[in-house]
């Protein structure tokens, strides 16, 4: 029985995101011509743009290190800013591999080269996570109502109903949607089982709680909105500058870049690597909406995906060299 519980959380944890991931590709991508985004990727894009787009996915990572530091302060624990940074590179790396253990490979790494609690440490990341899902949140209020005429505009210029887009998925289109409801479902499941084993561990759950109320006692709150900013302005533009790569993105506006970018955000909830599917569909259906080819979106989401991973996956090395050399500070 015990084994087939762990074959079970296996399945959970790393197999289904990796097929739930890889299904929605390969709908997505059947019957391509991969010579020509092989051909897009060579003659047709500008990669002056996405080399510029790279820092500010640096700076993103770096500037959430910074933040954590300042999470973890009031509960008496300080990290090297160094060692932080590098937690944080090797965490997205991490969760390339099986989504979501990011955030205990970060607190394992702090619990190990500079001693800090690794229960407090996971509780300051229940902070970050929560700060992070109310600025999303009302960041997307913000932007339905700023592009609110926009979508009115383009339903009477074009005459499309919800009827309409409703009506031109496919069976397979819904099936992709109601499996990545279903993935949601199963993850929060999973997590609260987990949860319920933490609370049979009351040292654990202290630490956790620690972490979650050090936000009151943060000495430096302008610096802390400043970096929890940054983060997402980072983010933002690592994804808008990649729009001026290509003919068919470049002339589109900053609401589209908003959108797009907001939508992308909410996908990769769902459990896969960096978002690897769920992503893709998401911020290629808006980009249609927007008036791109589906061919076109489609090239742009796959090129734009698959360079800012192996950006992150450049990062995760970097970072496990480096940490490596970090003397312990325990």
């Amino acid at each position: 029985m015990y084994s087939l519980m762990k074959i079970g959380n296996i399945f959970i944890k790393i197999l289904m995101p990796l097929v739930l991931g890889g299904a929605i590709l390969y709908w997505m991508y059947r019957g391509e011509d991969w010579q020509t985004i092989l051909h897009v990727m060579t003659d047709e894009m500008d990669w002056t743009w996405m080399l510029l787009s790279f820092p500010f996915g640096v700076l993103a990572q770096m500037f959430r290190g910074w933040r954590w530091r300042q999470t973890l302060e009031p509960v008496g624990e300080h990290p090297r800013a160094s060692v932080s940074i590098h937690s944080i590179f090797l965490s997205y790396a991490a969760s390339l591999v099986v989504p979501r253990v990011g955030e205990f490979t970060r607190c394992g790494v702090l619990s190990r080269y500079d001693g800090v609690s690794f229960p407090k440490a996971l509780g300051t990341v229940v902070t970050e996570r929560a700060i992070d899902s109310l600025l999303v949140m009302g960041i997307t209020a913000v932007v339905l109502l700023l592009e609110m005429s926009t979508f009115g505009m383009f339903f009477r210029k074009t005459g499309t109903n919800l009827h309409s887009i409703l009506h031109g998925f496919s069976l397979t289109g819904y099936l992709v949607v109601a499996v990545c409801v279903v993935a949601i479902l199963i993850l929060l499941h999973f997590l609260l089982n987990k949860l319920s084993i933490y609370n049979k561990v009351r040292a654990t759950l202290s630490g956790i709680w620690q972490g979650v109320v050090s936000l009151k006692d943060v000495r430096n709150i302008p610096l802390f909105t400043f970096f929890t900013l940054g983060i997402w302005v980072s983010y933002f533009l690592h994804y808008y500058l990649t729009f001026f790569c290509f003919d068919f993105t470049a002339d589109l506006d900053f609401g589209c870049a908003l959108v797009t970018f907001i939508v992308g955000s909410i996908a990769v909830i769902v459990p896969t690597p960096n978002g690897a599917g769920p992503w893709h569909f998401a911020v290629k259906t808006m980009l249609i909406l927007y008036g791109v080819a589906d061919e076109k979106a489609l090239y742009f989401v796959l090129i734009v995906h698959t360079v800012q991973t192996l950006l992150v996956v450049a990062l995760g090395i970097y970072a496990w060299l480096a940490i490596n050399f970090t003397k312990r500070n325990v």
